[in-house]
């Protein structure tokens, strides 16, 4: 119990001090941590306080694919579809369009409005 508190304590004070190095692996002063981490060290930094010099490394623990990103909202147009359109309103609604009842145009992401071919009513 007693090490786990001294461990923080020493965790606490070496990511204060100041860092004084910057390695890549494969750079003099980290071949050891390249052998004892492999492709998983990123970097070795060597940082120093008034007291202490410490050495510190970062290791890369877990990736994956980055899921595709929806539409941002400058992706998003007003389009005007007219309450006769019955079912092209229903269409777009289907497809996720929503009723901005304020503006009375419906929101829906510009890929849209190009699929159901009413980008020239863009607002």
């Amino acid at each position: 119990m007693a090490t786990e508190a001294h461990t923080s304590i020493v965790s606490c004070a070496a990511l204060a001090a100041r860092v004084t190095k910057r390695l890549s692996p494969g750079q003099n002063g980290t071949k050891r941590y390249q052998t004892e981490f492999g492709e998983s060290l990123v970097c070795v930094r060597y940082r120093q306080d008034e007291n202490r010099r410490y050495t510190t490394v970062e290791l890369l623990v877990d990736h994956s694919d980055l899921s595709p990103r929806g539409p941002s909202l400058k992706d998003f147009v007003a389009v005007h579809i007219d309450y006769r359109e019955k079912e092209l309103r229903q269409l777009a609604k289907e497809e996720g369009a929503m009723w901005d009842p304020d503006s009375r145009v419906w929101i829906m992401p510009r890929s849209l409005a190009k699929r159901l071919g009413v980008e020239d009513r863009i607002k």
